[in-house]
């Protein structure tokens, strides 16, 4: 126990959490891959075991206890009140001081790359990052994985480690499956953020809206992390409209949803210059709204895009 001192302090905590699995639905990791030890009650039941000695760390386990979005989603689904992110934080440091040096979702720099402009510096919302006056070096205590630095590197020399299906080059993927030979080729695509509202428009799916292929539901890790080379791609292979749905500006963590509706409005200039009307392309705040919100959002948005029409028809005109 010596170990895993920070941790130990939690150890009735760890008792508390019954295994009742409501954090699963919640969590962007396992629903990306579907595998028990990359849900919260997972990670929970391995540091429980890792505390009493009956499980030796190893490279693997502390690349799970990485592996987090910090949403806290599954803080807020728990009903024995479980403050998993506190616990997983004093569980990493202890994994650091065995000399473990995971990835998970942390954001990495190519150093080889980097002009050490500091820009992602100054713009991380949780003070990672900072340069050791060689290079640009991240804190995998601080890093929440939100990928604010992402959108803010001109050598494009910063990666995140895992992206559970969120980084652009997967988005894009996606798209090419959604729309490639055999494809539903939805009218709408819908870019959900993982922290806030992909629970409620995932259950809104689930409830109706889109069953019919009409609509794609794909999951950002942060909306602000969300290119507009990746909306335009979805235009390109034949989206009739796009959807950002953000976090409630003044509930986001870090950032993100202020950065997606500057990037989405300048976006949307271009598109109205082009001479597509603005409608295809709109940003809505549903936040941690429940299924009902985000079906009348979805419901909404797609409504107007049938009475558009696809967008290539409108540049005939």
């Amino acid at each position: 126990m010596a170990r895993f001192s920070r941790l130990a302090r939690w150890e009735s905590t760890l008792n508390a959490c019954i295994r009742c699995g409501y954090c699963y639905e919640h969590c962007p990791v396992y629903k990306a891959t579907r595998w028990e030890v990359d849900a919260p009650r997972g990670k929970l039941i391995i540091l429980h075991e890792l505390l009493h000695g009956r499980l030796e760390p190893d490279d693997y386990v502390a690349e799970k206890l990485f592996e987090c979005f910090h949403c806290r989603r599954c803080e807020k689904a728990c009903s024995s009140g479980v403050k998993t992110l506190e616990l997983f934080r004093d569980a990493r440091a202890d994994l650091l001081d065995l000399g473990f040096s995971p990835v998970g979702t942390t954001s990495l720099t190519d150093a080889d790359r980097c002009a050490v402009c500091l820009n992602c510096v100054r713009a991380c919302p949780h003070e990672a990052r900072r340069f050791d006056g060689t290079r640009v070096v991240v804190d995998p205590l601080e890093c929440a994985g939100c990928g604010s630095c992402l959108d803010t590197c001109p050598a494009e020399a910063i990666t995140l480690g895992r992206n559970f299906g969120t980084a652009p080059q997967e988005l894009d993927e996606r798209l090419g499956h959604l729309y490639g030979d055999g494809g539903p080729r939805p009218r709408s695509v819908v870019f959900c953020c993982a922290w806030s509202n992909y629970p409620g428009l995932q259950a809104a799916r689930l409830a109706g809206a889109g069953d019919d292929g009409e609509v794609a539901y794909l999951v950002t890790a942060c909306a602000g992390r969300l290119s507009a080379g990746t909306v335009l791609r979805a235009f390109e292979l034949g989206a009739w409209g796009v959807l950002v749905a953000t976090c409630q500006a003044d509930e986001c963590d870090h950032g993100g949803a202020a950065r997606a509706a500057a990037r989405m409005q300048r976006l949307r200039e271009v598109l109205e210059r082009l001479g597509l009307d603005g409608d295809r392309l709109q940003v809505r705040e549903v936040g941690f709204a429940g299924a009902a919100a985000a079906a009348a959002a979805a419901g909404e948005f797609s409504q107007r895009i049938r009475e558009l029409g696809p967008w290539y028809e409108e540049c005939r005109t």
